[in-house]
């Protein structure tokens, strides 16, 4: 069952539970999570949306991009640590992420993106504009922390590939019960 929720009423939790980790879901060939630390949720062009940003070299990236749709998937209480362990530092090009982190996927409403029952709160969104960083525009100090040239890019955290923005209009939202 799911109990459909006005985002008005949830903001301050999600944008709580964002630097602790969410999930971003994609439903390419195969399901994959990955814990995100960034985006942005407000109103663009009269619609909600969900700014969700992915480095070049992500798995995800490649499916977001081929599909055009992402679920986010935001905890009720505090994030699960197997969760966050597999989803934020294990690469969907190599593991299934449903089977290591013990995901239950839950049919969406919208989208093709199945929700993750674990993390309860649900975003369903369809791109509407991506944005690929021009990092010569960043301030210095945030390209050197989080941009570092010396990282590759399929390292996990801060690495020298730079993120697409993907701004997804919320076409759903709730609450798996």
């Amino acid at each position: 069952m799911k109990e459909r929720i006005q985002i008005t009423d949830y903001l301050a939790h999600i944008l709580k539970a964002l630097p602790r980790g969410i999930l971003l879901n994609t439903q390419g060939d195969k399901f994959n999570s990955m814990v995100i630390g960034w985006g942005n949720l407000g109103v663009i062009w009269g619609v909600w949306t969900f700014v969700a940003y992915v480095r070049e070299s992500r798995y995800t990236k490649a499916v977001l991009d081929a599909t055009g749709e992402f679920s986010i998937s935001v905890p009720l209480d505090a994030p699960i640590p197997l969760i966050t362990r597999v989803c934020g530092a294990q690469s969907g090009y190599n593991v299934d992420k449903v089977a290591q982190a013990g995901l239950t996927l839950v049919e969406p409403n919208a989208i093709k993106t199945p929700d993750v029952k674990e993390y309860p709160l649900t975003l369903e969104c369809r791109t509407l504009y991506t944005e690929r960083q021009n990092l010569a525009l960043l301030p210095e100090t945030i390209r050197k922390q989080m941009y570092p040239e010396n990282v590759d890019g399929t390292a996990v955290g801060a690495n020298r590939d730079p993120h697409t923005a993907y701004i997804g209009q919320i076409v759903d939202a709730y609450i798996i019960k």
